[in-house]
């Protein structure tokens, strides 16, 4: 088997498990997932401005954004009006600082993000064995 043979069938495989792992994931893991390319993308774009490789950051960047637009699209303003306005504000926030971070080549603002994206899949993580917090219920109330 030639090495790009070889190389051909990895990449079939690991997308493979990248699949099935996304189609039996929960929508609570599906959000983890995303945010953890997110920080993902933003690590190796702090990488690539370090070697100096322009392109690759800007990509790396640019899938960083499109992740946190995919994060801010998701957001369910029917169930808490208020707490998706915040979470709206704080994505569109995040969004223009990588804009800003990628126009300026500054790792300080990516380090911003990732920061402020750190504590917020932290904090979605804690609530990761809650189904009852994920869903914005007290124990003591029943479901209406």
């Amino acid at each position: 088997m030639s090495s790009g043979l070889g190389k051909s069938a990895v990449q079939q495989y690991k997308q493979l498990d990248v699949s099935t792992t996304v189609e039996s994931a929960s929508p609570h893991r599906l959000i983890q997932m995303l945010m953890e390319r997110a920080l993902q993308s933003i690590g190796l774009a702090q990488n690539m401005m370090e070697t100096e490789e322009i392109a690759a950051k800007g990509a790396h960047i640019g899938n960083a954004i499109d992740i946190v637009n995919g994060l801010q699209a998701s957001l369910n303003h029917k169930h808490d009006a208020k707490m998706a306005a915040n979470f709206d504000e704080l994505y569109g926030y995040m969004t223009r600082r990588l804009l800003e971070a990628n126009l300026q080549n500054d790792k300080s603002i990516l380090e911003e993000v990732e920061n402020l994206l750190r504590e917020l899949k932290d904090a979605w993580d804690a609530i990761a064995g809650d189904p009852l917090a994920s869903v914005g219920l007290d124990e003591r109330e029943e479901p209406a």
